[in-house]
């Protein structure tokens, strides 16, 4: 049996320019020892992944997490005879301060450093393959794949032990209020964190934090929520239910109809009938 050649497609977000992820099939391959400027988060798909980083040599089978922090040094290479395949994103360490210092309640956690290399984490792994298809298929909107990264830094701030979920706001504010007017009047819009944020007039630190504590869903959720029920209204309008998916932001048909379905229990296409 003739071995395949090794292959390393890269790809770029559109959605997010600074993120980048490589889909790696490796066979006859090995890395020199490198570091990155980026946080790197992979998952070994098939194969085994071996490396050598922070002084011990690792052995990563597949469905395993690999978490690298900006300049840590490492290599790779097949660990058998098997093809190795994996993904691995690349993520500039600003578009992950907000969430790092938000899920540890601290703006000092902003730098956050993994001390976990190899990780067996299903919850993690989700999170990055989510983001991986999105960059890889080119779906989603930017507060997808934002939410997806969000996630991400969440779950390994958990890991640490160091996650400080929000408390309760005693009243509405004022900034808050201004950002969900500014949602519900961009929903047609590409919407990004920094956005919403900005309308607020808060960092997007304070905006993450201050927004869950005082209305107990993520931005994300909470503009889904917006797109869902303004969808909702096109229906019952007479619209057709693909060319609503696409005003609203979601990828295709099938991604309208799962959000929609959790929703209200019924396809856009049932509940139209139901209603019209």
């Amino acid at each position: 049996m003739v071995k395949q050649s090794s292959r390393f497609d890269y790809y770029k977000s559109r959605q997010v320019p600074e993120l980048r992820v490589l889909q790696a099939s490796l066979s006859d391959f090995s890395y020199d020892r490198h570091a990155h400027e980026e946080y790197a988060f992979g998952v070994t798909l098939s194969g085994r992944q071996d490396f050598f980083s922070g002084g011990e040599f690792h052995r990563s089978p597949p469905g395993n997490v690999i978490q690298f922090n900006p300049e840590q040094v490492h290599d790779g290479h097949p660990g058998d005879d098997t093809t190795l395949g994996y993904v691995m994103i690349y993520v500039p360490a600003a578009q992950l301060e907000a969430s790092f210092a938000d899920a540890a309640g601290c703006p000092r956690a902003a730098r956050f450093h993994g001390s976990e290399t190899l990780l067996a984490d299903p919850e993690l792994r989700h999170a990055i393959l989510e983001l991986a298809g999105l960059m890889i298929h080119r779906q989603g909107t930017r507060i997808d794949q934002e939410h997806a990264l969000h996630r991400m830094a969440t779950r390994l701030v958990q890991r640490a032990g160091k996650f400080q979920p929000g408390g309760k706001v005693s009243r509405p504010d004022a900034l808050l209020l201004r950002a969900k007017e500014y949602v519900l009047a961009h929903l047609e819009a590409d919407l990004s964190l920094d956005d919403i944020s900005q309308a607020a007039h808060l960092s997007k630190y304070h905006f993450l934090r201050l927004f869950r504590q005082q209305f107990g869903i993520t931005p994300h959720q909470y503009v889904l929520s917006c797109r869902v029920n303004a969808a909702r209204s096109a229906l019952e309008a007479g619209e057709a239910p693909n060319e609503v998916a696409l005003r609203y932001g979601f990828t295709d048909l099938s991604h309208f109809n799962r959000r929609f379905k959790r929703i209200y229990g019924k396809t856009p296409h049932q509940y139209q009938r139901s209603v019209t």
